[in-house]
């Protein structure tokens, strides 16, 4: 017989009812909010801010972590960010937060059709979330003082209000209030209102169980920030033992991989730490690949992928990128070529390109973390009919080696800074004669499409219609020019 969720049970009867629920003590499975407090210090804020953090949690813990150290945390973490650009709060957070989200209070709270919620948080960082992924109406948090443009890392003197419409749609009068404890919510808010209470211990959430992907109220495709790993106390205090040593391994790496062949580095990079899986197609097939010169077309994880195609395939080998930091161009072992986004030169350049050799692109045009694959552009499927598409993935257990609003000449570095960096590269067969534009007659849109689907069944992944453009609009709020 299936379990059935008690909390579910009770919340289903205020179905046409306003449910007020406090965030953390009803959603999340963790009881500290370090974790996110650390999140932000890190991404706003560089390594000596999250350093500070870390070393007096001591003192917050001997105060109260939902009292005066909630205070410290806020002050420590904002003071002096500046305002305007803040966008933490929507582009790391909420992958951070769905990660920990409990299976049961996600069903809870979302057999109501109308939800308010309250957070102990500062609105700037939960709003987004809240808002964008539970749907809910309205959030009860404080806001934090600025002055200048720039945040002072105190609260603003607490005032609470609820939109009308809110309070004056709750059906009978009745609204239900579920968590352990709804700290900010002024009675003067729900004045007539008959309450339905529910409350949560925190052994309670401790068992419950993570919120499967499926249930994600929207996919997760896109999310900023440099840290991979949610950083708690214990994952916290290893991060900054590693950093010392990371940062010289991850400096040795690069110059061992840009400066020595790769049949001499790739020795010293396993020995070094990092992993890498290659597959190539049968032979005869690999032998047509060497009579001619071949459009090599990959999904997009970093910037290293084309350099671990070449090394994957060992002949030499070009790549077109669409943003590309000049010193990432000048350390680069391979040629590499920056698209202008106008297509008549683009084609140019790319055709070109390929007349002199082997060249790869990457037509989503940006990277991708999740397991998802962006719209391919058509313009590689005009250029030839012999294209190999390219299945690549990364996996990195401490940083993640791609930005979208930080600098992007540091991506490889982060990528390399992490323990045991691993690159997995698998060469697909030449696509058919039939599903080319030449000799298959096929647009070039049923090419990148094509080429697409083929990429996203090697890798498991899930191929999307999003672009370059949806990304950075998602994550810095611009066109990504």
């Amino acid at each position: 017989m299936k379990n059935v969720n008690p909390l579910v049970h009770k919340t289903s009867k205020l179905a046409n009812k306003t449910l007020v629920f406090d965030f953390e003590g009803t959603l999340l499975r963790s009881t500290s909010l370090f974790p996110y407090f650390m999140l932000v210090s890190f991404e706003a804020g560089g390594i000596l801010r999250p350093l500070i953090l870390f070393l007096s949690y001591p003192l917050v813990w001997l105060v109260g972590e939902y009292q005066l150290g909630l205070r410290i945390m806020v002050f420590l973490t904002f003071f002096g960010i500046k305002k305007d650009s803040f966008r933490i709060g929507t582009t790391v957070l909420p992958k951070f937060f769905l990660e920990d989200v409990g299976l049961e209070g996600f069903e809870a709270v979302m057999c109501c059709e109308r939800k308010v919620a309250s957070s102990k948080l500062p609105r700037i960082m939960v709003q987004g979330f809240l808002k964008d992924y539970l749907g809910v109406e309205a959030v009860i948090a404080r806001e934090i003082k600025s002055s200048n443009g720039y945040f002072l890392g105190v609260f603003e003197k607490h005032k609470t209000t609820i939109p009308y419409d809110v309070k004056a749609t709750s059906i009978d009068n009745s609204i239900g209030i579920i968590g352990s404890h709804i700290e900010y919510i002024d009675q003067k808010l729900f004045p007539h209102y008959k309450k339905v209470c529910f409350m949560l211990s925190s052994d309670e959430r401790r068992n419950w169980r993570e919120l499967p992907r499926k249930f994600y109220p929207k996919p997760l495709i896109f999310h900023d920030g440099r840290l991979a790993f949610k950083p708690t106390l214990t994952s916290s205090l290893i991060m900054f033992m590693w950093l010392p040593l990371g940062i010289l391994l991850s400096i040795f790496r690069i110059t061992f991989g840009v400066s020595l062949p790769f049949n001499a580095s790739a020795p010293i990079l396993a020995f070094l730490g990092t992993r890498s899986t290659v597959s190539k197609p049968q032979t005869s097939t690999e032998t047509k690949m060497n009579q001619k010169n071949m459009l090599y077309v990959c999904n997009h994880r970093t910037l290293l992928d084309p350099l671990y195609i070449a090394h994957t395939i060992n002949k030499p080998l070009s790549a077109v990128t669409y943003s590309m930091s000049k010193f990432n161009e000048l350390i680069s072992p391979i040629k590499t070529t920056r698209l202008t986004r106008d297509r008549h030169r683009d084609r140019k350049s790319m055709e070109k390109m390929l007349n002199d050799g082997n060249l790869v692109v990457c037509p989503e045009g940006t990277t991708c973390r999740e397991p998802y694959l962006l719209r391919f552009s058509p313009l590689f499927a005009e250029l030839t009919d012999d294209i190999v598409p390219v299945a690549v993935d990364v996996k990195g257990s401490m940083f993640y080696g791609t930005t979208a609003g930080g600098h992007k000449c540091l991506d490889p570095f982060f990528h390399l800074l992490n323990p045991n960096p691993v690159y997995f590269v698998k060469i697909l067969e030449r696509i058919p004669s039939s599903q080319t534009c030449q000799e298959g007659g096929k647009s070039g849109v049923e090419v990148a499409n094509f080429v697409q689907n083929e990429i996203g069944k090697c890798l498991g992944f899930c191929c999307t219609d999003l672009t370059r453009k949806d990304k950075y609009m998602t994550l810095a709020g611009n066109e990504g020019v």
